[in-house]
């Protein structure tokens, strides 16, 4: 980037922020501010990286949710030991409801991409680490693809107070995604048959469905923002999921915020239709 004779770095990425179309209300980014990273609950402030913005357009947003079910969200889940911690820390659940909720009221459409393995998938000749862990306790298990025996209150289901949102005959669910991205489900074909081509991210689990969907969405030609306390991720003794999603979210999309800033901005963008 080339500066003017005098200009700080710092102060360029200020100034190549302050002329981004900002889509939502976000802390000011003068360059005499303090500077903050991003975080679960706050947007950057002068944080050395530019600010593209994200224009919320009700013709062509849409909130697309990861993963909303009982075994990453319900402290009855299997993975609860590891990702209860994010989860309350951020307010995740109540932020996910905020975003059905939001979405409801205004026509907003919103996507469920679930994650389901059902017995042929537990056949697999190779896996990752956490496909190991996942296949190995049962998580989101069905028994087949065209029976919801057993779903109902099972790990693979639906969090109950999503319930109403989700099966409301507006909300689309996808089909499954089978390992951590979009890739193996027909979310971007559902997207671009709908017209959509923005997308407000949500979801679990951080770094690796919701990072995941983030990436592969960004490659295919969406313009993705990520509501960074609608998610989170997996706390162990030496790995913290959340905070790796969390770089990687501010570097990749093209805006990070909250889930307060982004209702007031989808609230707004619907007013002013």
């Amino acid at each position: 980037m080339n500066c003017p004779p005098g200009t700080s770095r710092k102060l360029a990425f200020a100034l190549l922020a302050s002329i981004g179309t900002i889509g939502m209300p976000t802390a000011s980014v003068s360059a005499q501010e303090e500077s903050r990273a991003a975080t679960a609950t706050q947007p950057p402030v002068n944080d050395g990286l530019p600010m593209p913005g994200f224009e919320i357009d009700p013709a062509t947003t849409a909130i697309v949710i990861t993963d909303p079910q009982n075994d990453f969200l319900s402290p009855d889940g299997v993975t609860w030991g590891v990702v209860g911690e994010s989860i309350t820390n951020n307010r995740t659940v109540e932020n996910l409801g905020a975003l059905f909720e939001v979405a409801d009221q205004t026509g907003m459409p919103v996507f469920v991409s679930p994650h389901y393995y059902f017995e042929h998938d537990h056949r697999w000749q190779f896996e990752g680490t956490l496909e190991t862990l996942m296949h190995s306790i049962g998580m989101f298990d069905r028994p087949h693809a065209l029976t919801l025996e057993g779903f109902e209150g099972s790990g693979a289901d639906w969090l109950e107070r999503y319930k109403p949102f989700i099966n409301n005959g507006r909300t689309i669910v996808t089909s499954p995604h089978k390992v951590y991205g979009p890739d193996s489900n027909d979310l971007a074909l559902q997207l671009r048959k709908a017209g959509i081509s923005k997308v407000i991210l949500g979801g679990m689990s951080s770094n690796l469905c919701t990072e995941s969907h983030m990436r592969s969405l960004i490659e295919a030609g969406f313009e993705v923002m990520v509501v960074t306390d609608a998610t989170a991720g997996a706390i162990t003794e030496h790995y913290n999921g959340y905070d790796a999603s969390l770089v990687n979210f501010r570097m990749i999309a093209s805006a990070v915020d909250n889930t307060a800033n982004t209702v007031k901005a989808i609230r707004a963008a619907y007013r002013s239709q």
